[in-house]
């Protein structure tokens, strides 16, 4: 088992280059993935062949529907928030992405494909200091229509996300930790996507979802899922917070409590955006 940074304080990054493939949730194109050891603190993105590496920063992110997009000048890369949410959620400070494609592979639909992925390649200390974490003087809250996130000033990052949606099979859920990369790995990163049998073919002439299947993504049937059984009895919940790690960790984890009720990308990059 690899043992994982007991916090985010430290500054770590790869110990090795480790390579993943696949398709695009929305594109369903295929595409690889190399992460690499940095020395300079951040996390820095480059496209395959491509001379340019670009640190990565909240100003980058555009507010796509059900994804989460980088906006780097020429080129855009979108879903990142998966791969995002393994680097920093597992406690890396440092590391450098290079892309082949134009979206991050979606692997099963959660982040646990790249949590294997970095448990393989291994950490190490970094060359230089962790970014220092935001602090908050007094909270801040953002909203859209019903939807709300608030940041509250507090000794460590901790989380707690609200759901509620009318379908039975997954009713309201609530879900509160104090998080660290170990309660990352075990209890965020397996958590899949989700999405809803009625909205497939809407989404599919939309162009989206083009490489959504039942073996990357949980499929909601009213009272029941189309491809059970779950990984964990509340795992939507736990997926909106895996969403709300990856759109937070290019500003880092403030030292606050994160309280999100009906959470989307949109919302998490108006409160990334205010930290």
């Amino acid at each position: 088992m690899t043992p994982w940074p007991q916090d985010y304080s430290g500054a770590w990054t790869l110990a090795a280059e480790v390579e993943r493939q696949g398709i695009g949730l929305h594109s369903g194109v295929v595409s690889t993935v190399r992460l690499c050891p940095c020395e300079q603190p951040g996390f820095y993105l480059r496209f395959e062949g491509a001379a340019e590496t670009v640190r990565l920063s909240p100003d980058q992110v555009q507010d796509s529907q059900l994804c989460t997009t980088l906006d780097l000048g020429t080129r855009r890369v979108a879903t990142v928030e998966h791969l995002l949410a393994a680097l920093a959620g597992c406690g890396l400070s440092h590391a450098e992405i290079v892309v082949q494609g134009g979206e991050i592979p979606l692997l099963d639909g959660s982040a646990l494909g790249w949590v294997e992925a970095i448990a393989e390649a291994g950490l190490q200390p970094a060359a230089s200091e962790r970014p220092p974490a935001p602090r908050l003087e007094q909270p801040l809250v953002r909203h859209r229509g019903s939807s709300v996130i608030t940041a509250t000033p507090a000794d460590r990052f901790s989380l707690v996300g609200i759901i509620a949606f009318p379908q039975a099979a997954i009713g309201r859920q609530q879900l509160a930790l104090e998080l660290t990369p170990e309660r990352f790995v075990e209890e965020i990163a397996p958590a899949r996507t989700f999405g809803f049998r009625e909205q497939v073919e809407q989404l599919r002439a939309a162009g989206l979802i083009q490489g959504g299947a039942l073996d990357n993504a949980l499929v909601c049937d009213g009272d029941q899922w189309l491809n059970p059984p779950l990984r964990f009895a509340d795992e939507p919940v736990r997926h909106k917070l895996l969403d709300l790690i990856g759109d937070l960790a290019l500003v880092g984890f403030p030292q606050a409590q994160v309280l999100v009720y009906r959470g989307s990308h949109g919302l998490h990059t108006d409160l990334a955006a205010a930290l």
